[in-house]
């Protein structure tokens, strides 16, 4: 049994900064990356970054790259999401998700790369 529990969303200026945490528990041996999705309102889910765990590489979304980072906690199963010059457009619920594809089978981007997710939670970017 996984599971994935996000916490750090809430309502930011735009401009501001936010933490995302991810504290994952049970089998998570089995995990090779973990990641974090995002769907606004009236859209569908979409990428925002990844992290493979044994060699650290890190993907992100275009829309993000330069603002967002991605990074684990070495003593804890848990995997960060740092949103800096957060604006209006990052207003959404965040996934966090971990997959158990080894590297080479994935590439940890697609939704359908990660079996186990979070339950989400809200980021709300004022103007």
């Amino acid at each position: 049994q996984v599971q994935l529990e996000e916490s750090g969303g809430g309502l930011v200026q735009a401009g501001n900064s936010l933490r995302l945490s991810c504290a994952a528990s049970g089998r998570t041996s089995n995990f090779y990356a973990m990641g974090w999705f995002r769907q606004a309102p009236g859209k569908e889910r979409e990428f925002v970054a990844s992290l493979k765990l044994n060699s650290g590489t890190q993907e992100y979304a275009d829309s993000v790259k330069g603002r967002f980072t991605i990074s684990r906690a070495t003593a804890a199963n848990t995997v960060y999401l740092v949103m800096n010059s957060l604006n209006p457009e990052d207003t959404a619920v965040y996934y966090c998700a971990s997959s158990d594809l080894p590297p080479g089978s994935a590439w940890y981007r697609l939704q359908h790369e990660f079996g186990y997710w979070g339950q989400g939670t809200q980021v709300t970017v004022s103007s």
